[in-house]
């Protein structure tokens, strides 16, 4: 199932295969949905802490935290699934459309997670973009999560700042169109300076676009970030990047930590939407600090 196009720059390739080889692959079936994990870390090294699981956006994959993996693994075990219909990971089954279709997913992925650690088993969570909203919907429904972080969350239900139109990569008539349609949209949505569409964003985002058969943005739409944030007591950092076009985001912060007392927020000067690649050290640094 996994996209690994021959005219990807080696060094791209290269890179992706080195953080994957850091870690070891896990496939676990829940009610017929096989989802892929990939482990990082060493769990003599943890200290105690529980296991970090983060989300990947919609498009997306594992790969959205490859420049993250490293820093965040250094001293706890970190779990990176292919979310369900995604990637690596079978296709939940389909349900109705809106909030309702993210029942299997979130079902799916709750099931195999327990299945490798343990029912019950206390864990930190993470998501970014649709995977906010995952993690967020995912923390209310298992529970047993003691801080949530989410980076430029869908499903916040506030004005987006697309200023550009994206183009659809699937309807391009050769490789040569498609790629263009896919850099467009990388500059479009997802990154803000120029300088990180490298070609390492850039073939993780096509490897990921290929992979995806899970019809996230409906989702992200029908909103309900805020309701799933409301049942989770514990500690939470809200993250976006100053330019990101899927929000206006300090007025957003303002909003969201305004209503809760464990809720802290932060943004991201020079970052669109992808912040923990474009921004790797500083969101690394973010992380690590509120996970202490």
């Amino acid at each position: 199932m996994t996209f690994l196009p021959d005219e990807l720059p080696g060094a791209a390739r290269a890179e992706i295969a080195r953080v994957e080889q850091l870690g070891s692959a896990h496939d676990a079936v829940h009610a017929g949905v096989r989802v892929r994990w990939r482990r990082f870390g060493d769990p003599r090294m943890s200290r105690g802490a529980p296991p970090l699981v983060l989300l990947h956006g919609g498009h997306g994959s594992w790969m959205h935290w490859l420049r993250n993996v490293e820093a965040l693994s250094a001293d706890r075990v970190l779990w990176l699934p292919d979310m369900p219909g995604f990637h690596d990971s079978d296709v939940p089954r389909a349900v109705a459309a809106g909030e309702a279709a993210l029942d299997p997913l979130l079902e799916a992925l709750g099931g195999t997670l327990d299945a490798l650690i343990g029912a019950g088993t206390p864990i930190d969570l993470g998501g970014f973009s649709f995977g906010g909203l995952t993690a967020a919907k995912f923390a209310a429904a298992r529970g047993a999560v003691r801080k949530l972080a989410l980076l430029g969350s869908g499903g916040h239900g506030t004005q987006r700042r697309m200023a550009v139109e994206l183009i659809n990569w699937r309807a391009a008539p050769d490789r040569a169109a498609e790629v263009a349609a896919l850099r467009h949209n990388l500059a479009a949505l997802m990154l803000h300076d120029p300088a990180a569409i490298d070609a390492l964003a850039f073939a993780i985002h096509d490897i990921s676009c290929h992979g995806t058969r899970f019809r996230s943005k409906e989702v992200s739409q029908a909103g309900g970030l805020q309701r799933a944030l409301a049942t989770h007591a514990g500690p939470q950092l809200l993250v976006w990047g100053e330019f990101d076009v899927t929000a206006d985001p300090r007025p957003l912060v303002a909003q969201l930590t305004d209503v809760h007392s464990q809720r802290s927020g932060a943004v991201v000067d020079g970052a669109g939407h992808w912040v923990q690649y474009e921004r790797a050290d500083e969101i690394n640094r973010l992380l690590v600090d509120f996970l202490a």
